[in-house]
């Protein structure tokens, strides 16, 4: 018995991007790494020490996100205190690095050998410098790639895949200033 919907086939499902793909691989790999590390390390020593280890690496990593946000916060507040003197923004000379000082403080707390080297040396301000530089490059990158896109992709990425196979296309409606009012629209049937 069929009831008239069409269930696509492979080839004209969307391709599954390649971040989806290997994203959960790559967590997995993580997990066994450093499940296998917090074993050797305990075979070598004892649990005691992994375990001093990790409440080491959770204290200090909160002080780092602690640390990390009263700067940003000091350094908001006297960007809203220059603006309301009239004074010229001044140049973000500090607060380039809390966030990644933010992610080295949570790569800290996460248990694990590997994600407290990585948020250590997220600490080290001339890592700080390079990973703000290479993820800046590649965010611009991306925008550029965007902007290069046409109508057609955008109207691409905002079909909906419903799990009976049909697709549902949407649309954005933006009013402008000084646009008359539109009826609404009647409500969308199934």
């Amino acid at each position: 018995m069929t009831t008239g919907t069409r269930i696509p086939s492979r080839s004209t499902l969307p391709r599954r991007s390649r971040t989806r793909t290997f994203l959960p691989l790559g967590l997995a790999a993580w997990l066994v790494l450093e499940i296998w590390l917090l074993t050797l390390v305990a075979s070598a020593s004892t649990g005691l020490v992994v375990f001093l280890l990790l409440v080491a690496g959770f204290v200090l990593g909160s002080v780092v996100i602690k640390r990390a946000g009263r700067r940003a916060f000091r350094s908001l507040t006297e960007t809203l205190q220059r603006q309301q003197a009239g004074a010229p923004p001044a140049a973000r000379a500090g607060s380039e690095g809390n966030g990644l000082m933010m992610l080295g403080g949570l790569l800290l707390m996460i248990p694990g050998l590997i994600s407290d080297a990585a948020g250590l040396l997220l600490l080290i301000p001339p890592v700080q410098k390079a990973v703000s530089r290479y993820a800046e490059r590649a965010f611009d990158r991306r925008l550029r790639e965007a902007a290069r896109g046409t109508l057609g992709d955008a109207f691409r990425q905002a079909r909906i895949h419903r799990p009976d196979g049909k697709v549902v296309p949407g649309e954005v409606v933006r009013d402008e200033p000084g646009d008359a009012p539109r009826e609404p629209r009647p409500p969308l049937t199934r």
